[in-house]
């Protein structure tokens, strides 16, 4: 009976069409269903030019003028907009492959603009026709059976990439069970990560599974002590990490602090980490109050106190807690608090702090204190997953604008999070809300889902 059941799952699941060395991998299972997305699009492209149909549309197909978000016009170049698409690209090109309606209608168009430069005759053998030709640099054309075609462009002048369509026309599509349990109107595929994405006027959602995530194990519960909680910033997340998951989720921090405080004695720090882990339940709460940078983000300690934070974790045993966090008293720039420790550092203060059965660690004061008085048993709660957060992307949008010039040229990735800030930092200040969850899935992985909601006024006249 699981057999029959299994066998069932892979017989409906998507079957894209798609080169087994593509880098990426984009299916569409119906083109005439994508209005949802298009309308989400349409406003974002307003303050996000990457975000535009237009910038999109341009990748459905290598050498066609096409927009599968405007079925009209795959229906004019013989492609079935109610069947699926399949996009592979390559760090050499692409190979794009879809179900005809018209399969002369599409030889008409795709002849036309493979001939703009030079003459190009077809070839038909035992049921498959091939057409090609020099474009640019390199070459494209298309390798059509019965009613399926798949096109291809590449960026050097051979025939390597039409062997691999030829290839890949020739054999059966391997059903993708992954993508039936995500609900998307367009799926894409990166490895071992496979994202579904749908939309509407007002709403993106993003839904997908990974094996690649860098994070710890999580585990759902019946009750989170922080599921009440309200509070204000740019970003808030509750998380339960499985016990498996403590050690790597306190050996991030410890990494940090280690980073920023470089005169604390290594053994001594990783003693104290081991002593907070025994006493963790695993129920986390992250509060971002909002970006301030104060010194180059090129330095640990500039990257460290630049987001204003502060973490609670509910602990087991209070008095044990206590006693765990004891030798952080002879630490350097220790100062004892009636109910913990602050750690003065390069760059600023951090706060290890115990309220009942909460520790609460930040490098800010004021966000600190906040969270501690947010603090309260009549703040449990269910929650429906592992982990959810909701980011306030006006912030978001404001923490970006601080990477500096300097920062910019000295540092790949600050260059990447500058490029962010210039290319989405309007839609950001332009939107209202991004919030999301996320699960531990089975081998290993983790189920995500994300929904960014722009604005009332955003994109609209």
């Amino acid at each position: 009976m699981l057999s029959l059941l299994l066998a069932a799952t892979l017989a409906a699941a998507p079957a894209p069409r798609a080169l087994d060395s593509a880098n990426t991998v984009v299916h569409i299972p119906q083109p005439a269903k994508l209005s949802g997305l298009y309308a989400f699009m349409s406003r974002a492209g307003v303050h996000a030019a990457l975000a535009r149909p237009a910038t999109w549309s341009a990748e459905f197909h290598p050498f066609l003028a096409l927009d599968p978000m405007r079925p009209e016009t795959l229906t004019a170049a013989g492609i079935d907009p109610a069947s699926p698409a399949t996009i592979s690209f390559i760090e050499r090109g692409e190979v794009s492959c879809s179900r005809l309606s018209d399969p002369q209608a599409f030889q008409t168009q795709a002849l036309e603009a493979l001939s703009s430069t030079t003459s190009v005759k077809p070839t038909t053998a035992k049921g498959i026709t091939t057409a090609s030709a020099p474009r640019g640099t390199g070459r494209a054309g298309y390798v059509l059976k019965g009613q399926e075609a798949c096109s291809f462009a590449t960026l050097y002048d051979d025939d390597d990439l039409l062997k691999a369509t030829l290839k890949l026309m020739g054999k059966t599509p391997a059903p993708d069970a992954r993508l039936t349990k995500l609900p998307g109107a367009v799926y894409v595929i990166q490895g071992a990560t496979v994202v579904g994405l749908d939309g509407t006027a007002d709403t993106l959602q993003a839904e997908g599974t990974s094996t690649r995530l860098p994070l710890p194990p999580f585990q759902a519960s019946p009750t989170s002590p922080y599921g009440a909680l309200k509070l204000d910033g740019l970003l808030i997340s509750r998380a339960q990490v499985a016990p498996a998951g403590l050690s790597q989720a306190v050996g991030a921090v410890r990494y940090s602090v280690q980073q920023v405080c470089p005169t604390c004695p290594p053994d001594q720090v990783q003693a104290v980490a081991e002593a907070i882990t025994q006493q963790l339940t695993g129920h986390l709460l992250v509060l971002v109050d909002s970006v301030q940078v104060k010194a180059s983000l090129r330095t640990p300690e500039g990257r460290f106190f630049a987001p204003r934070q502060a973490v609670a974790a509910q602990v087991k045993d209070a008095a044990k807690l206590k006693e765990a966090l004891a030798p952080l008293a002879n630490f350097p720039g220790a100062q004892a608090l009636a109910d913990g420790y602050t750690l003065a550092l390069k760059g600023g203060t951090v706060s290890v702090r115990q309220k009942g059965s909460h520790l609460v660690l930040g490098n800010d004061e004021a966000v600190v204190n906040t969270l501690l008085g947010a603090l309260s048993d009549k703040a449990a709660a269910k929650l429906p997953h592992a982990v959810d957060f909701t980011a306030d992307p006006k912030k978001v949008a404001r923490g970006l604008s601080q990477v500096s010039l300097l920062d910019i040229m000295a540092n790949q990735q600050l260059a990447g999070l500058f490029a962010a800030s210039a290319e989405m930092g309007p839609l950001l200040a332009n939107s209202e809300r991004i919030s999301g969850w996320l699960d531990s899935a089975p081998g290993g992985g983790h189920r995500f889902s994300t929904t960014w909601t722009l604005a009332a006024s955003a994109g609209k006249p």
